[in-house]
């Protein structure tokens, strides 16, 4: 390719990578909605840390929730061999807050429901859960934060330890979906989601690449 064309691309300063990766397992509340309780994972999978581990880019900024899952999974992720060149913790990229319906179980929410979301996500996207928050109320401030972190790290690798809600919100922003289809994901555990932000894309061009989503080694 010649000097002119490649001009054209896309470059690596204007770039920021969110490397996005969900909590490990939470065994203790079972089939319990646990979405903004602050409760321990599951980190004994060295296997499972380590391969995703490998994957993880070695000069990242490394930002977590404040709930301590998230914290967890991310120390089993450095135990496993990754590097954190810093670390910082955000709010705007907690789970969404089921309110009063946290704690209830599975079977608990789902005879309260008739809605067609059943078997995708505890609530309708637009539903804002008594005493709590609708999906729409986290898109909005997870958006807030890459919003944030586009402004200020644009260039760098950022590992974001989070949460399902937080990365379905991330690919409804970067792909620009309908609430409705939002949260069709499958997003596994510790599964790692990589979306691309390109700041020098011409006006009307799509600014995101999806590079993996859910991946697990």
């Amino acid at each position: 390719m010649n000097n002119n064309l490649r001009a054209l691309l896309p470059k690596p300063a204007h770039e920021t990578r969110f490397w996005w990766v969900r909590h490990a397992h939470v065994p203790q509340v079972g089939h319990h909605m646990y979405g903004s309780l602050d409760v321990d994972c599951d980190t004994t999978d060295t296997k499972l840390f380590s391969g995703v581990a490998a994957k993880l880019p070695s000069d990242a900024l490394w930002i977590t929730s404040p709930l301590k899952r998230t914290q967890q999974t991310a120390n089993a992720l450095i135990a496993g061999g990754a590097t954190a060149a810093q670390w910082a913790q955000d709010a705007d990229i907690a789970e969404q807050d089921f309110g009063d319906f946290n704690g209830m179980t599975h079977e608990e929410l789902f005879a309260m429901r008739t809605d067609a979301y059943l078997g995708f996500w505890p609530l309708p996207p637009e539903q804002q859960a008594p005493n709590g928050e609708s999906f729409s109320m986290l898109r909005k401030r997870v958006e807030a934060f890459i919003s944030r972190m586009i402004e200020q790290h644009q260039g760098q690798d950022l590992v974001c330890v989070a949460h399902r809600g937080t990365v379905l919100a991330a690919l409804q922003i970067a792909l620009d979906l309908p609430l409705r289809n939002s949260v069709s994901f499958d997003i596994g555990n510790v599964s790692l989601t990589r979306l691309t932000h390109h700041a020098d894309v011409p006006k009307g061009g799509p600014q995101w690449r999806v590079v993996d989503v859910s991946w697990l080694p």
